[in-house]
């Protein structure tokens, strides 16, 4: 079936793009997917017509781009600078970020987001949510990144998020500076309200920050609760807030990891009232599962929010990357299959159903919340589009599958070469491709 615009099939229909022998997420195998000038054109199978270009995914895993849909783009690759943080705490990762703070030009903090964005595209990763600290007076992060995304829209959409790192009310300027980056073009309102002098404190910023979000008509999404202090209770405010101003389906709460280390009477009341006011979630494990759970002997807690029973009560969640070689986490390579392995371990998601979720906790998920238009498998949609070297979704997390093709509109962006090994058991040599596993695997 063809979308509205593209007329009606026939043969000899000319196609600038087919990818044959398509599996897609949920199940759906060989399928042709059409291009016609940066949009699926057509789904079905056999599909007739010449094309200008075809590749044949000989029944591997296509799926959109993976979406990032928490990154801080302005710290990305400053690991080392001025130092390491040696005893990997969170608070020790903002004091740093404040030694560096000052150092900083828009030239270094451009070219290391724009390197990230060269990760990303290989990756295919084309959609990043990124998080701009405003907490000083020169913006030039702001700026910086205000001139990737325009930059890098061909290629990859950027949203950016206005973050007071300091706190809305600890940084004596951050309601100042907050308001002139959204005049200047970032598009989401974000918070800190645990990183407040008090409780109090950071209720009012959850409050302040919604009705400024609410008058500007924005988007919200606040790190929230990110501690493992089970009386962080900021979503809370932050769900009655989205509420109160009308603002569901709008709203994000980040990391929410104290609600790991919450009662379960409390949280069972939390939960609900999240999905009644269509609050998302966004959990970013790499990050979650290392920061927290630092002042614990033992047992020690894992920290990450409480995804599976988020997920089950219908909220929307998805994972984030967060940090990238910074002050925060000295790994990482913005690779959202990492990403969603690890937010499968730790949250015990081993269920069939529950690996889906985790592959579209990077995907699917991370589109709506970011509001993305165009995303998806369906005629009509963007031609954005990632073959994976996987038969499905479970095997390209199990994999971290191998990117084979990475495409922007209908157009190639980054290729890469399978992934196999030859392996000499003496005198039986076989080239062996671990990710076919329905495939016998043939002497060399």
């Amino acid at each position: 079936m063809l979308a509205p615009g593209f007329g009606h099939f026939r043969a000899n229909f000319m196609f600038d793009l087919v990818i044959r022998n398509a599996n897609l997420p949920g199940g759906r195998s060989g399928v042709d997917i059409g291009v016609v000038a940066g949009k699926i054109a057509a789904l079905g199978r056999k599909l007739e017509g010449e094309a200008g270009h075809e590749i044949d995914a000989t029944g591997r895993l296509v799926s959109p781009p993976f979406v990032d849909s928490h990154v801080h783009l302005d710290s990305a690759l400053s690991l080392g600078l001025p130092r390491f943080n040696e005893t990997g705490t969170l608070l020790e990762g903002i004091a740093l970020w404040g030694e560096l703070k000052p150092k900083l030009t828009q030239e270094t903090v451009y070219e290391r987001a724009k390197a990230l964005c060269f990760w990303s595209a290989a990756r295919g990763t084309l959609a990043i949510r990124s998080h701009v600290d405003v907490c000083d007076d020169r913006l030039l992060a702001v700026e910086a990144l205000l001139r990737l995304k325009t930059e890098m829209a061909p290629w990859i959409d950027i949203q950016l998020v206005a973050f007071p790192q300091d706190g809305f009310y600890r940084h004596a300027r951050a309601e100042e500076t907050l308001r002139r980056a959204l005049k200047m073009g970032v598009e989401v309102v974000g918070g800190i309200p645990h990183f407040e002098r008090t409780m109090e404190e950071g209720r009012l910023s959850v409050r302040a920050l919604m009705q400024i979000a609410a008058d500007e008509g924005r988007l919200v999404d606040m790190h929230c609760d990110e501690t493992d202090d089970p009386l962080s209770r900021h979503i809370e405010t932050l769900t009655a807030e989205t509420r109160r101003h009308g603002m569901e389906g709008r709203v994000a709460g980040s990391h929410l990891t104290s609600m790991h280390s919450m009662d379960n009477y409390y949280v069972s009341k939390l939960i609900p009232l999240m999905a009644e006011a269509r609050v998302a979630a966004i959990a970013n494990p790499l990050i979650n599962i290392t920061l927290q759970g630092r002042y614990d002997n033992y047992p020690k807690r894992r920290g990450m929010t409480r995804v599976k029973e988020l997920m089950a009560a219908g909220v929307e969640v998805a994972f984030g990357h967060d940090c990238v070689m910074d002050p925060w986490y000295p790994l990482g390579s913005h690779d959202m299959l990492e990403v969603a392995t690890m937010g499968l371990h730790v949250g015990h998601l081993t269920g069939t159903k529950e690996i889906a979720a985790c592959f579209g906790a990077v995907t699917d998920a991370p589109a709506r919340i970011l509001n993305l238009g165009g995303y998806g498998l369906e005629p009509g949609c963007h031609a954005d589009l990632v073959v994976l070297q996987a038969e499905d979704e479970m095997e390209a997390i199990r994999l971290r599958a191998e990117r084979l093709f990475v495409i922007r509109r209908g157009k190639i962006l980054a290729q890469s070469a399978p992934r196999a090994a030859v392996v000499r058991f003496g005198d039986e040599v076989r080239e062996v491709d671990c990710t076919r596993r329905n495939v016998p695997v043939k002497p060399r």
